[in-house]
């Protein structure tokens, strides 16, 4: 996975998740309730890496902004 750029945590209240799941639809649960709950870059792209279980992503994240269902 690319290095975390500094731009993404350039000022209080961004975060970067990395996500670990078994499988793809957990991944893509846990995703959407980030986006419920704060304003995010949206459901990513998974990824599977040789030789470790389950599939990983990436989400970016706001948590000063509301996501979908606060709004």
């Amino acid at each position: 996975m690319k290095e975390i750029d500094e731009l993404h945590l350039s000022e209080p209240g961004l975060v970067v998740f990395d996500i670990a799941a078994a499988d793809e639809e957990t991944a893509h649960q846990v995703m959407a309730e980030l986006g419920r709950r704060w304003a995010t870059s949206g459901v990513a792209a998974l990824r599977r890496d040789p030789g470790a279980p389950g599939v990983r992503a990436r989400v970016y994240a706001d948590t000063r902004r509301a996501g979908a269902e606060e709004e």
